[in-house]
């Protein structure tokens, strides 16, 4: 992540597409996360990315394996903007992520946490072979929770 980044991730944070992620958050609260998916790099070998378009190099959106006291499990997350969404990006990178947790990081096991009605993501989790665990523990108690079993 650099800071050149930042207005795009802010603009989306403010925006109802973040409604998903507990949004639209203002810009202390914005900063605050943009910052933890950084500082998690340091903590905890481990945070967030963003990827780009190769030929542009336009930032398309952010994979992340989150942990820490927010989060029960480690979680593999995922974002993209409103220009790149449907185009395989976000399976791209969460893929890519989830075999480099596996592989490098050695993570058992990763979660995805989401909201109920975010359809989309939940397709793309069993899309990646996420299965759904309604007893897994989970940030909040609306948030579903599918298992990527191996990691």
């Amino acid at each position: 992540m650099r800071m050149d980044d930042w207005p795009a991730y802010l603009d989306l944070m403010r925006s109802s597409r973040s409604r998903f992620m507990g949004g639209p958050h203002d810009e202390s609260a914005a900063w605050g996360m943009f910052c933890r998916d950084v500082a998690q790099w340091s903590l905890m070998d481990h945070g967030a990315l963003m990827f780009d378009e190769r030929e542009t190099g336009r930032c398309l959106g952010q994979v992340g394996i989150n942990h820490g006291p927010l989060f029960p499990e480690h979680e593999l997350g995922w974002f993209v903007y409103e220009d790149a969404e449907g185009k395989g990006y976000a399976f791209e990178a969460a893929s890519a992520f989830r075999d480099w947790a596996k592989d490098i990081r050695n993570l058992p096991e990763l979660v995805s946490y989401m909201d109920a009605d975010n359809h989309r993501s939940a397709r793309l989790a069993r899309k990646l072979g996420a299965v759904l665990d309604p007893g897994a523990p989970r940030p909040g108690p609306q948030d579903l929770v599918y298992r990527h079993y191996g990691g």
